[in-house]
């Protein structure tokens, strides 16, 4: 049975790790992920867990500890942030392509530079292709019921992928918000025990974990880590049912806000769609037929799904919280419109970026971004593809 309590996203992370009680939790510590690890070693020290936590010099080291320990058949966790996350780079890809089913989280921040320690997707989004599934909170019970899910889906025989879990860096790490919490007992019957079917510890079976790829291994298990991607789409939703029927709480790749009859829509991630909900509400009020696609889970990204979605609106902005450097537009606007590509009527699409190093993004700023696709969807020109808001500079916004 549930009970309510209130607390920050960091806090309701390290008490899901609490309840599920991995094996190994390796740290290395920076803003603003620190207290996960700070909360967890007192749950060590106060005999509540039975976890070795391993204190490292580096969050490179911490993905590598956590490597080495489920290579040899434990459940390893850890947690991280922006410049910790690069730092980790070389080893996520490592962790990914042995199929080692870490789960790491994450307080998105804005990288360096200039060096700014607020919040933005720029760290997670460097490492979007790196073979973890990516999956995205928008408030701190999100947080929360994402990381109770996590270990059930990277460590699914279908999957055996790590799992990154996002939530946004002082936005939701730090601000403490009502939440349910489920009892110690069912999380650990839902999330289950780990039990891998080879390890390096497994006498019966010898095996090399990481080995060198020549040219005639290489490509087949590269394409095997996709397959397990793909798999991991079905993996994910049939988790997110079981966690439905236990806790009565629902979720999906995405979440679709007033999207029925939305003939103009924005596409958007994490604590900020809370935000534009509430832009949606107030134009939906004044008649305006908008709506909103918070997407959860960034990867696997849901393609096809997010194209159904979205076939039947008239124009629809795609909002990045990081800037891709492409001269395109951002991350997510590049799979967006990706999926969409071969619809047969296919919606009018802009990118914009905003929110970068923490800056406001206010409900007037996403009432501006629906009155440009209102003028889109009456017929009025696209305009620039890929721009930026909220930026003080002398141009003129895109109208």
């Amino acid at each position: 049975m549930s009970r309510r309590d209130r607390l920050s996203g960091n806090e309701a992370i390290a008490t899901a790790m609490r309840q599920i009680e991995p094996d190994v939790f390796a740290m290395f510590p920076i803003t603003p992920s620190t207290e996960i690890p700070q909360y967890y070693a007192q749950y060590v020290a106060d005999g509540k867990v039975n976890t070795e936590f391993v204190c490292v010099e580096s969050e490179h080291s911490a993905m590598s500890a956590c490597i080495g320990a489920e290579a040899a058949g434990a459940r390893a966790v850890t947690a991280t942030s922006s410049a910790g996350l690069s730092l980790m780079n070389e080893m996520l890809y490592v962790a990914a392509s042995a199929r080692l089913p870490i789960v790491l989280a994450v307080s998105t921040r804005a990288l360096t530079g200039p060096i700014n320690i607020n919040h933005d997707y720029s760290d997670s989004m460097a490492e979007r292709d790196s073979g973890f599934i990516q999956i995205y909170a928008e408030n701190n019970q999100e947080a929360y019921d994402n990381y109770l899910q996590a270990h059930r889906i990277g460590e699914h025989k279908d999957v055996r992928l790590p799992v990154m879990i996002c939530e946004d860096g002082f936005i939701t790490s730090h601000a403490i918000e009502n939440i349910e919490l489920e009892n110690d007992k069912d999380v650990k019957n839902f999330v289950g025990k780990y039990e891998p079917e080879n390890y390096l510890l497994k006498s019966e079976n010898p095996l090399a974990v990481g080995p060198y790829g020549i040219s005639a291994y290489y490509m087949e298990a590269r394409v095997a880590q996709a397959e397990a991607m793909k798999n991991a789409k079905q993996v994910i939703l049939d988790v997110a049912a079981d966690f439905e029927k236990n806790f009565g709480r629902k979720y999906g790749l995405f979440e679709s806000y007033k999207m029925e009859d939305a003939d103009i829509a924005i596409v958007i991630m994490g604590s900020s769609a809370g935000t534009a909900k509430a832009a949606v509400d107030e134009l939906r009020e004044s008649g305006i037929k908008a709506g909103l696609i918070k997407i959860r889970v960034f990867r696997p990204f849901p393609g096809e799904e997010l194209a159904e979605a979205l076939k039947n609106c008239k124009a629809v902005a795609v909002l990045d919280k990081s800037e891709g450097f492409s001269a395109n537009g951002g991350q997510v606007f590049a799979d967006t419109a990706a999926a969409c590509i071969n619809l047969e009527k296919r919606p009018k699409m802009i990118n914009i970026i905003y929110g970068l190093g923490g800056r406001d993004f206010t409900i007037d700023a996403a009432k501006r971004v629906f009155a440009r696709l209102q003028k889109i969807a009456d017929g009025g020109e696209l305009g620039p593809v890929y721009t930026h808001l909220g930026q003080r500079d002398l141009r003129k916004e895109a109208q």
